[in-house]
């Protein structure tokens, strides 16, 4: 930065000409971060101090004006439709050939133009005086002689004439104003337009001087920055040119596997360094995917899209693997035979293979209102194709029923005897073959019968077989040091992937390669001016096995089947002896209510009968009449009785909670006494007046 001096960022690109980018620009004030007043949508406002940025284009988005009076700035779209005129420079030109070389576009666009000189003018014969308005019409060029102006001279009683003044000639010379009027877009494609004053040519408008800037969306790239920036013009901060002292500056821009892959196929050979490790490695348990860490230097050999080979161990097993395995891969396996257990599977097997041969594994009883065959234990039964069948019903009166069902035929085996027969025997029981009809809705158990007993590579398994298919591991690949699937008896090949993948390997081992696949492990890298191993290419040994985790294999399944239609449901069968017995069972519910309806009526007894029902049984006899000599006056107080006349003595309980004093007791009762309630004891009712004088006295 020796020698060179810091501008604005908007002062630099308002005179900056479009076609010397791109450049090289150096922050040296200024450090802005997100979220403040300058972010824009989609703008980049994060500036540190020291930050190289190299523009490489230019969107000019709006022009910011300045009133030159009142210091005031506002913006206007570059979409203005209104016109301006350019305001006279008050600065005198010293010739001719000044004045005309600042004018703001070319000459044959600007003329005519009008101009004043401050002092006479002597051309040849012809003075003119101080003020005289001249016209510029055109400039006359002759060879070997010196360029002249041709302008229109307008005399005081409209008398006009032409002079020629040479491009030399010396004065003080001022711009008249135009009447040329220019857009917005006019102005700011011309860099000498954009060093002159203007005003409104609308004289309603405000008629003060303006100076126009444009407000650029600026296109740059820094490095290490994978998408190109763009930020206003407008951002307060201070730049420094450092284009010419900065040539030998690389500006790396980080690729994705993704990128790379799209590269051309001159670019391999070539070493990348890993800029940020891959987030996914998880699903990958290997050796080569816990060395992918950041700065790690890769050779990438080539690029190609790869089949690999998808296989699951047994279910019954604690932990199930998966393991992706090349179609290289030089192990032997063999078919392993298929379990199913119900004749809808066995509908959906026969549609993918050719022909299909089971075995019966466990017994089924004859069923023939739901149309079950008897099965026993080992027979044998080919299927042959889906049909309907027909369903006998208990009542004869009842339609019968059609239903969907697989024809099989039974296989005997022939025994020595059988073989000793005549042709036409063997005709006559080729002709009575024995038919099975299996309903769809069929529970069952049966495994496939296989005559194959061939050892098959696994890239031969996959182009000839449909999938899934269980197989046995009959030899491992002698290639590998460790064959990781060499351990399992049975395994199970779901599926056939193609992927894109990049050949790679670390760079202090380039004969060790893996395949990257781009789609399942994302990471950034850059391109890097190391040197490829000397000598010839080496030998690539490539991993044929990579075991994978139940994630892949569940995100597999979510890709795979994310546009099938799910396999149509196994049918079901309504029996017509359980509609019968739910008929039945409904018939009895209502006969069953309505006698306990009826039961209810008969034991019902109305409201009437029982407001009529007495004692007696009879009815009540009615009320007598009130006696007629009835009068207001109260009844008379009839004398209480004696408790010794009517009482016997024979007749009295004895109180035997209530202790009588039998000595204090008198014998002889007060016969003048009108109640006949217990007399209290003396002695307890001066007890209970010294206690409330007691009381009182508290």
């Amino acid at each position: 930065m020796a020698g060179a001096f810091a501008l604005p960022l908007q002062e630099y690109f308002a005179s900056l000409d479009e076609t010397s980018l791109p450049k090289i620009l150096q922050v040296c004030s200024g450090v802005y971060f997100q979220g403040s007043v300058y972010e824009l949508s989609g703008s980049e406002v994060c500036f540190s101090t020291g930050d190289l940025i190299k523009v490489i284009g230019l969107e000019l988005h709006s022009v910011s004006c300045q009133d030159v009076l009142n210091n005031e700035n506002f913006e206007l779209p570059i979409t203005h439709t209104g016109l301006f005129r350019v305001v006279p420079d008050e600065m005198p030109f010293s010739s001719v050939k000044e004045m005309m070389s600042l004018r703001p576009v070319s000459l044959d666009s600007c003329l005519p133009f009008t101009f004043t000189s401050r002092s006479k003018m002597t051309v040849g014969d012809l003075t003119l005086g101080a003020g005289r308005m001249l016209t510029v019409l055109s400039i006359e060029q002759q060879e070997g002689q010196e360029d002249q102006v041709r302008c229109h001279l307008k005399g005081s009683q409209e008398t006009s004439a032409e002079v020629c003044i040479p491009m030399s000639f010396r004065g003080e010379f001022y711009e008249c104003e135009s009447e040329e009027s220019f857009s917005l877009q006019e102005i700011m494609s011309s860099s000498t337009l954009r060093s002159r004053r203007f005003r409104f040519s609308n004289t309603a408008k405000c008629q003060r001087p303006l100076i126009f800037s444009p407000i650029y969306q600026i296109h740059a790239i820094m490095s290490m920055r994978k998408n190109a920036l763009k930020f206003p013009s407008s951002l307060e901060i201070d730049v420094v040119d450092i284009t010419n002292t900065s040539q030998d500056i690389e500006f790396v821009t980080p690729l994705s596997l993704t990128e790379v892959m799209s590269q051309p196929d001159e670019m391999f050979p070539t070493v990348v360094a890993i800029l940020d490790p891959p987030v996914n490695h998880f699903m990958f348990k290997s050796t080569w995917t816990a060395k992918l860490n950041k700065e790690t230097r890769l050779l990438l050999h080539k690029k190609t899209t790869k089949s690999f080979m998808l296989l699951s161990t047994p279910k019954s097993r604690k932990t199930q693997q998966y393991f992706l395995v090349c179609p290289q891969y030089k192990g032997r396996f063999r078919k392993r035979p298929r379990e199913f257990n119900s004749a809808y599977e066995l509908y959906v097997a026969s549609t993918q293979t050719g022909s299909l041969n089971v075995s019966v594994t466990k017994n089924c009883e004859e069923d023939v209102a739901e149309g079950l065959p008897a099965l026993s234990v080992g027979e044998k039964l080919e299927i042959v194709c889906c049909t309907r069948m027909e369903l006998s019903s208990e009542n004869s009166k009842e339609e019968t029923q059609s239903v969907e069902a697989l024809l099989c035929q039974r296989l005997q085996e022939q025994d020595d005897e059988d073989d000793s027969d005549s042709d036409e025997e063997g005709v006559e029981k080729d002709d009575k073959k024995d038919e099975v009809f299996l309903p769809l809705y069929m529970q069952g158990h049966f495994v496939e019968v296989l005559s194959d007993n061939k050892k098959y590579k696994l890239s031969d398994l996959g182009e000839n077989c449909s999938l899934p298919l269980d197989m046995k591991v009959v030899s491992r690949d002698t290639e590998l040091e460790t064959d990781p699937l060499s351990g399992f008896s049975c395994l199970r090949l779901e599926a056939i992937i193609s992927e894109p993948v990049i050949q790679a390997s670390f760079l202090h081992k380039p004969e060790h390669c893996f395949d990257i696949p781009i789609q399942w492990l994302s990471m950034n890298v850059i391109f890097t001016k190391d040197s490829l191993p000397e000598g010839q290419p080496p030998k690539c040994y490539v991993e044929k096995v990579t075991e994978v985790n139940d994630y892949f294999f569940y995100e597999f399944r979510k890709q795979a089947c994310s546009n099938e239609a799910p396999p149509p449901r196994p049918p079901k069968r309504s029996l017509p002896t359980e509609k019968s017995s739910k008929k039945a069972s409904k018939s009895k519910k209502k006969t069953g209510k309505t006698n306990k309806t009826k039961h209810r009526k008969e034991s019902a007894i109305p409201i009437e009968e029982m407001s009529n029902l007495t004692l007696t049984n009879k009815r009540r006899p009615p009320a007598p009449p009130p006696p007629e000599d009835i009068t207001d006056e109260p009844p008379p107080i009839v004398p209480r009785k004696h408790p010794e006349d009517k009482v016997a003595a024979s007749r009295a309980v004895q109180n035997t909670y209530v202790k009588v004093n039998q000595s204090e007791k008198t014998q002889d009762t007060d016969e003048n006494s009108d109640h006949d309630y217990e007399t209290l004891d003396e002695n307890l009712v001066a007890m209970m007046k010294t206690a409330q004088e007691s009381v009182v006295f508290y």
